[in-house]
Formats: C-alpha cells, sequence, structure tokens
C-alpha cells in the first residue's frame, strides 16, 4: 500500500518542522496574482533581501549579550509573522500571506518552513521562478522533511521541468527515511518522459520493498507492451492471477490482453475461466464477442452480446458505446444485424427504463432500421427523463412530418420551441404545420420569423422561401408569394417543389405563362413520369391556349393516373378539343377517383358543359 500523507493545520503541530507541519499534495486551481500585485511582491522580495543582507552584516559584528537579546526578539517576531502568514494562505490571500512571509524570512532566512511556505504561496499566487527557488532552499534547510521535496517537485513538473522533479523524488527517495512510497511517483515521471528502462528499475526496487502489488505489475505492463514485450507483460498478468487466485477482474484483463493481440485461442479459455469465477461479469461475455467477431462467428458473437446486455452489472455508457458502432453500420443488408442492433438497444431500456440515453440510442436504431413510428415513441420516452436535448426533439418533429401527422407536428413543435425558441428548423415545421392545418396566417408567421434565424444555410432559406410562396398564394396577396418564390429560386435554381408549384399557381392565374411554361418544363424534363409534373405542364399549355400541345402532354399520364385532379384536366382539355363524349367520360371516372377535384366537377357532369 502507499503512503497515505496528512495535511495538518499549523497549529495541530510545530515541533517536527520548526514552525510549521507544510501541506502535501498538488493544490487545485491556483490564485493568480495581477500584474501590479506581482510587481509589489516582486519590490518587497527585493526590499527584503537589502534588509536580509544589512541584518547579516549586523550580526556579523555585533557579539554579547545584546545580540543574543535581538536575535530573540527577532525570532519571536518572525514566528508571530509567520502564524499570520500561514493564515493569510489558508484564506488564499497570497499578497498578505507573501508580505507576512517575508518579513519573517528577513528575520530568520535559514528556517526550512518559512522557505517553505514562501514557495507554497508563491505557486498558489502563480509565481512558479521564486516558488521554485524557496522550494528548493526549504529540501537544502531540511533534507529530511518528505513534503519539501514534493512541493519543489509538483513545481518543477507543473512547469513541464520532468527531468528535474525525477532528480527531486530520487533525492527525496534517498534522503528521508520510510519513503519507498514514493517510488511510484519516480516511476510515473519515467513513464511521462518515456525512459522505460528506468521506470522499470523503479519499479523492481518498489517491488523489493513492498513485495507483489497490483499497481507494480500493473505498470510493469504497460511498459512490457509500448517495448512490445507481450510475453514479459502475460507473466505479469499470471502474477497478478497467482496472486488473486478468486479475483475475476485480473483474469479478465488477462483475456483482453489476448484478445488485443490475436491470441484469439487463448482468449477464448482465459474469458472461460473468468466467467467461471464470476458467471455475471459482461466483460467475459464482451470479450468473448468481440473474439467471436474476428474469428467470423456472427451467431456466437449475437448470442454472448445479447448475454452481456442482460446483464445489469453492464453500464449504460459501456451499452451506448457498442450501440453507436452498431449505428454505424445501420441500415444493414443482414437483417440479423439490424435486429441484434434493436434487441440490444431493447435490453438497455429494459435494464436502465429512467435513462434518457436509453431510450435516444434506441430510437436513433429503430430510423435507422424504418420503424419510424416506434422510433417517434422511444424518442418521445427519452424526452420524458431529458427534454434538454434539440437533437432528440429535432428526430421526433422529422418523423411527424414525415408520417405527415399534423396535429403531431403541431404540438411537438410548439413544445419544443418553448425550449428553442431560436432553432430555425422548428419555426419551419411549425410553420409548415400550420399550412396542413390551414391556418395561413399562423403559417406565415412562424416561417416569417424562423427565416430571420437562418445562418449559413441556403438550402434551409430556399426551404422557408418555398413554404412562404404557398402561404402567401393560399391568402391571395400574389405579390409576396411571387416575390417568395423568387427568392427561395435565388438560393437554390433547381428546386423543384418551387419550380412547380409557382408555374401552377402562374397558371391558375393565367399570368406570366411563357415564365410558367419555362419553370414546368425543366421540372417535366428531370420527372417525365411524375402525374402531379406533367400535370403542371400541360395546364400551362391549356392555359396558353396550346390545347393540342396539352393533350399530348398529359395523354400517357392521363390512362394510369388515379388522381382527380389530374383526370378532370385532362377531361377540360378534351372538351376544348371538341371531343365531348370522352371529355364527360373523364369527368366521371375523376368523379370516382381518389383525391380533390375542383368545386365545379359536379356541374360539368350535370350540365356537360365546361366551367372554369
Amino acid at each position: 500500500m502507499r503512503q497515505v500523507v496528512l495535511s495538518l493545520l499549523f497549529w495541530l503541530g510545530l515541533a517536527a518542522v520548526g514552525y510549521a507541519q507544510p501541506t502535501d499534495g498538488a493544490p487545485t486551481a491556483p490564485a493568480k496574482l495581477s500584474r501590479r500585485e506581482q510587481r509589489e511582491l516582486e519590490k518587497e522580495q527585493r526590499d527584503t533581501n537589502k534588509k536580509l543582507a544589512e541584518a547579516k552584516a549586523r550580526r556579523a559584528e555585533v557579539r554579547g549579550g545584546m545580540s543574543v537579546q535581538a536575535s530573540e526578539r527577532e525570532r519571536e517576531q518572525s514566528e508571530a509573522l509567520f502564524v499570520d502568514g500561514v493564515k493569510y494562505v489558508l484564506l488564499e490571500d497570497y499578497t498578505k500571506a507573501l508580505e507576512r512571509l517575508l518579513k519573517a524570512y528577513a528575520l530568520n532566512p535559514d528556517n526550512a518552513a518559512i522557505n517553505y511556505k514562501i514557495a507554497e504561496a508563491n505557486m498558489l499566487g502563480g509565481n512558479l521562478r521564486d516558488a521554485a527557488n524557496y522550494a528548493d532552499a526549504a529540501t537544502r534547510l531540511d533534507p529530511q522533511n518528505a513534503y519539501y521535496y514534493l512541493l519543489l517537485a509538483q513545481i518543477q513538473a507543473s512547469q513541464k521541468q520532468y527531468e528535474a522533479a525525477t532528480k527531486t523524488y530520487a533525492a527525496l527517495i534517498k534522503q528521508v527515511p520510510n519513503s519507498g512510497s514514493y517510488l511510484f511517483n519516480l516511476a510515473d515521471l519515467y513513464l511521462a518522459q518515456n525512459k522505460l528502462p528506468d521506470a522499470l528499475i523503479t519499479l523492481d526496487q518498489a517491488e523489493k520493498e513492498f513485495g507483489q502489488v497490483d499497481e507494480i505489475s500493473f505498470k510493469k505492463q504497460q511498459i512490457f507492451l509500448k517495448q512490445n514485450k507481450l510475453d514479459l507483460a502475460l507473466a505479469e498478468g499470471e502474477k497478478l492471477i497467482k496472486a488473486n487466485p478468486s479475483e475475476a477482474r485480473y483474469v479478465l484483463a488477462q483475456a483482453e490482453m489476448y484478445a488485443s493481440n490475436n491470441r484469439l485461442a487463448d482468449a477464448v479459455l482465459v474469458a472461460r475461466q473468468a466467467l467461471r469465477l464470476d458467471a455475471s461479469n459482461p466483460q467475459g461475455h464482451l470479450i468473448l464477442a468481440e473474439v467471436y467477431r474476428q474469428q467470423n462467428l456472427p451467431d456466437e458473437a449475437a448470442q454472448q452480446l445479447r448475454l452481456a446486455f442482460a446483464s445489469p452489472a453492464l453500464d449504460i455508457d459501456e451499452r451506448v458505446r457498442i450501440l453507436v458502432g452498431y449505428i454505424k453500420q445501420l441500415p444493414n443488408p443482414k437483417e440479423a444485424v439490424n435486429q441484434l442492433a434493436r434487441d440490444l438497444a431493447a435490453a438497455t431500456v429494459k435494464i436502465f427504463p429512467k435513462e434518457a440515453k436509453s431510450y435516444a440510442v434506441a430510437g436513433d436504431i429503430q430510423t435507422l432500421t424504418d420503424q419510424k413510428k416506434d422510433a417517434r415513441n422511444t424518442y418521445l420516452q427519452a424526452l420524458r427523463y431529458d427534454n434538454s436535448k434539440f437533437q432528440i426533439w429535432q428526430q421526433v418533429v422529422l418523423i411527424d412530418a414525415e408520417l405527415n401527422q399534423t396535429d403531431s407536428l403541431l404540438v411537438h413543435t410548439d413544445r419544443a420551441l418553448e425550449l428553442f425558441p431560436n432553432q430555425a428548423s422548428l419555426w419551419f415545421y411549425n410553420g409548415v404545420a400550420h399550412l396542413l392545418k390551414k391556418q395561413p396566417q399562423k403559417g406565415v408567421k412562424a416561417l416569417e420569423h424562423g427565416r430571420k434565424l437562418v445562418v449559413n444555410n441556403t438550402e434551409l432559406l430556399s426551404q422557408f422561401d418555398a413554404q412562404l410562396g404557398d402561404a402567401y398564394h393560399e391568402l391571395r396577396d400574389y405579390e409576396k408569394s411571387d416575390a417568395a418564390y423568387e427568392a427561395s429560386l435565388l438560393s437554390d435554381a433547381n428546386n423543384v417543389q418551387v419550380l412547380n408549384n409557382y408555374s401552377y399557381f402562374l397558371s391558375l392565374r393565367g399570368v406570366k405563362l411563357d415564365k410558367a411554361k419555362q419553370m414546368s418544363g425543366k421540372v417535366v424534363k428531370q420527372f417525365p413520369d411524375s402525374d402531379t409534373y406533367v400535370d403542371t405542364y400541360a395546364w400551362v399549355l391549356y392555359k396558353q391556349k396550346d390545347y393540342a400541345g396539352a393533350k399530348a402532354s398529359l395523354e400517357k399520364v392521363a390512362q394510369t393516373t388515379k388522381d382527380a385532379s389530374v383526370i378532370e384536366h385532362y377531361g377540360d382539355i378534351l372538351f376544348q378539343l371538341g371531343e365531348k363524349e370522352k371529355a364527360l367520360a373523364e369527368w366521371q371516372r375523376a368523379r370516382k377517383a381518389s383525391g380533390p377535384a375542383s368545386d365545379l366537377l359536379d356541374r360539368k357532369l350535370k350540365d356537360q358543359k365546361l366551367y372554369e
């Protein structure tokens, strides 16, 4: 066992080091002095050095009883100043601490404890150069106090002066009795400098002093592996197992080392040995799963993973790490892989039913394996336990939109916007939801607000403008509708939705028909078999009174479409071409087809006339 060093406050014991027992260890978050305070302290130190020189000169000249009385008074004053200085160190007021300690030093410069405290206060105040000098002086004045060496080594290491820190630890071990525990620190410093042979020698010294210690074997393994000496590393592992025969973790570490170095058969044997010691240990199953994966035995690997995930001992973070590895493979052409990922995610949710991470990763897997509805419900469960993750809200909203569930889309975007009011994408889908609910005014308000939040994303900006074009058309604000469509095309000239809708709405209004024809033609050229896009192009031609061209464009699509609006349009074209009987037949077919037809269809059939 390493020696445990306790910090003692000044007033708990003075005799051991002069004035105080110094503190051990690395103080956290040293406070920094301002530049003004630093300059003042440096001036104080210069003044102190001057007074110190004068005091030494006086003591050299004066002899007899008077000088003894003066020395006694100086010692008492120094003690009082030291106590005051230590108080301010504890209060973290390093300016006042150094002011008192330096005065104490001027009266008694050869006191090791004063030098130590000045070093500590300087270190905590950020003045590492002076800290090192005073700490070094403390070790010279009292070479058998371990704490002084430790502070000096800490100061050196914090400046990456590892070689100097190494020498300091070596001096500590040599000078201070019963300080063998610091061999571990020395070994760590050698490792930090990649001086592996020196580290091994130091660890061997520690082993001679303390016997078989787990930490020594672990560090030796680390060194041997860096030196590519696998057999020696494994031998250290065997020593650990022999010394701790009932500890499965040492056996598992050995199995993992075999697996990492492609000794797969040995890894299987040792992992099974570990599971005999502790059948519920998930790490044994994980090691076997990895070995079987490397041996291209997917069924055996999957079985071991399921056993590992069934164990409550497998923590949530390890589970998520493994599942993220599967997410990168999804969707997988092998359904067995997709199903395994879902099963492992379900096991994670079962073991950690109140962890948002469980549901979030399960939702990702369901999304990627095309179980969108289940995924949305799973994401909503994640949000019950942690609603602070925007990415999860985003996934819910995207699935709502993809599933065309407008009510859910509106509810979820409203809730998400309460938490993330500056997310443009949430405003976009909120606006879309209002448009789908036939609430164009609210849709415009959401879309206009969200558009202002778009930064460096021309694609999203184009989508905002596209939806605004549709919304303003619904409100019959055609000037703003056209402007929004033009802005969208400026961001993305090939936005098919905009090219189609803009051209169709222009045809309905009978304006800018040449522009509408050009835009719609561009879309049809790209999607010649689309009912919707071909119908738009034909309708633009119809509005231009090019009935023959409209028929030629729509004729093929009209024979196969099930869209009532497309069929009705084809009947209108036929009527204009004088093919009245055929037109009536198409109108009859439109009435029976799916989707909305125009409000005029029944009148057309009743009166056998064309109404526009």
